[in-house]
C-alpha cells in the first residue's frame, strides 16, 4: 500500500530529537526554529514530559469520556492558572486544532440559535467541514464545505466589520496572529471593535489561539496584548508538545448540556499527561517570559537587515517579508542546518522556536542568517 500523496516533502528523514535541535538519518544536526508548525513548545524529549507520559501509560493510557478522568481537571486548573484571567472558564478537550475550532463555531450556533460566521482575509482556521470554510484559501475548499454561511471581511478593516455586523451573525472568528496568513496582527482596536460589536448584536467573539496561544506571543494568549476577552478561545499545536490534543476554553455565560459536544479520544489521559506537563515546564521555567524575551531580540536585529522587507509578530511567532524568502529559508537548511517554516503567498519565512530557545541559539541563527544573505546578493 502507498501513502497517499498530499504532502510536498523534504528528504530529510529525523531520527532523534532534543531540546531545540533535531538530527536526520545521515547523523546531520540541525537547529530547529519551526518545531512542527509552532507545536513544539518546551522542546523535543522535555525529560519532565516524557516522564508524565511515560508513567501515564504504566498506569493507563486510554478510557473514552463515559467515565471520571480526574487528570483532565487536574489540567484544567493548571491551565487557568497559567491563562491569566481565564480561570474562571470552562474547558473542552478535542484532538485537533481543526476540531477545537469547528467545536467553537458549533457553540457559537447554538448558544446563538444563528447560522452566519464572520471570519477574515487570510485566515486559516483548519481542514474540516465548517473551519475550512472559514479558511481563505479555494483550493483547499471541497464543494461539500462550500457553504454561504461564511462571510469574508478585510482583515482590520473596521468599517467593514461594523457595516456586516447584524442579529444574523452567530460568532466573529479571529486568530490571535494569523500564522499560514503570514504572521498578520490584528490590531488592538480591530479586537476591541469585534469584542463591542459581538456584545452589542449578542454574538460570540472566538479567538483562533491554534498557533498563537501557549505563550508563543509573550503572553498567554496572543489576543491579550489588545486588552480583550473573548468569548470562546481554541487551542491545539504547543498545548501538547507533539502529543495530539486540542481544546477550547468556554466563557461562564455560556451554558453545557449533555450531548451538546463530544469526542472519543478528546482529553485521553496520555493527552492530559502531555498537556500537564507543558504547563508545569512553561511555569517552572517563566517560559511566557523567555518568549517575550527572545522574540523581541530577535526582533529588533533582524529589522538591522536590509534585505528584509518587514519583520512582523509578537514573542517567538516572527514573520520575515522579504523577495528571495524561498532561496533563504532553502539554503538556511540546506547549508547552515537550521528549519524554518514559511507563508509561501507572503514572500515570508515563519519562526516558531521552542519556547525555551537561549540567546545563543538565537544569535546561531542570526549569524548563519547574516552568511546566507550576502552569499545571496554577491551571487545575485
Amino acid at each position: 500500500m502507498n501513502l497517499f500523496d498530499v504532502y510536498p516533502l523534504f528528504p530529510q528523514e529525523l531520527v532523534k530529537a532534543e531540546g531545540s535541535y533535531v538530527w536526520d538519518e545521515k547523523g546531520n544536526k540541525y537547529l530547529d526554529l519551526y518545531g512542527g508548525h509552532a507545536v513544539i513548545s518546551i522542546g523535543h524529549t522535555h525529560p519532565h514530559y516524557v516522564k508524565l507520559i511515560n508513567d501515564q501509560l504504566g498506569k493507563i493510557g486510554f478510557y473514552s469520556n463515559s467515565v471520571q478522568i480526574p487528570i483532565q481537571k487536574e489540567y484544567a486548573t493548571k491551565l487557568g492558572e497559567l491563562t491569566g484571567g481565564y480561570d474562571d472558564y470552562q474547558l473542552f478537550l478535542c484532538n485537533s486544532g481543526a476540531e477545537a475550532n469547528e467545536n467553537a463555531l458549533k457553540l457559537a450556533s447554538f448558544h446563538t440559535g444563528r447560522k452566519k460566521v464572520i471570519a477574515f482575509s487570510k485566515a486559516f482556521h483548519g481542514r474540516t467541514s465548517a473551519v475550512v470554510a472559514a479558511t481563505d484559501d479555494k483550493s483547499i475548499i471541497a464543494p461539500i464545505n462550500e457553504t454561504d454561511n461564511i462571510i469574508f471581511l478585510p482583515f482590520n478593516d473596521e468599517a467593514a466589520l461594523e457595516a456586516a455586523m447584524n442579529n444574523e451573525i452567530a460568532g466573529v472568528i479571529v486568530e490571535g496572529i494569523q500564522g499560514v496568513g503570514g504572521i498578520q496582527i490584528p490590531t488592538d482596536s480591530f479586537l476591541q471593535k469585534i469584542r463591542s460589536l459581538c456584545d452589542k448584536f449578542g454574538a460570540l467573539m472566538i479567538l483562533d489561539e491554534i498557533q498563537s496561544g501557549c505563550g508563543r506571543s509573550g503572553k498567554f494568549f496572543a489576543h491579550q496584548h489588545s486588552g480583550v476577552k473573548a468569548d470562546v478561545i481554541s487551542m491545539a499545536k504547543g498545548m501538547g508538545n507533539g502529543f495530539p490534543i486540542g481544546g477550547i476554553i468556554i466563557a461562564p455565560h455560556i451554558q453545557a448540556k449533555h450531548g451538546m459536544l463530544g469526542t472519543t479520544f478528546g482529553g485521553n489521559h496520555l493527552a492530559c499527561a502531555a498537556a500537564i506537563a507543558v504547563c508545569d515546564v512553561i511555569k517552572q521555567d517563566n517560559l511566557i517570559e523567555n518568549a517575550a524575551e527572545i522574540g523581541n531580540y530577535l526582533m529588533n536585529e533582524l529589522k538591522k537587515f536590509d534585505a528584509i522587507k518587514e519583520v512582523r509578530g509578537y514573542g517567538l511567532m516572527i514573520g520575515i517579508e522579504m523577495e528571495n524568502y524561498a532561496d533563504v529559508r532553502k539554503a538556511l537548511m540546506n547549508e547552515q542546518y537550521i528549519l524554518t517554516g514559511v507563508s509561501g503567498k507572503q514572500n515570508t519565512i515563519r519562526l516558531l522556536p521552542a519556547l525555551n530557545i537561549t540567546k545563543a541559539e538565537a544569535d546561531h541563527f542570526l549569524k548563519a542568517f547574516d552568511k546566507i544573505i550576502t552569499k545571496l546578493a554577491v551571487t545575485n
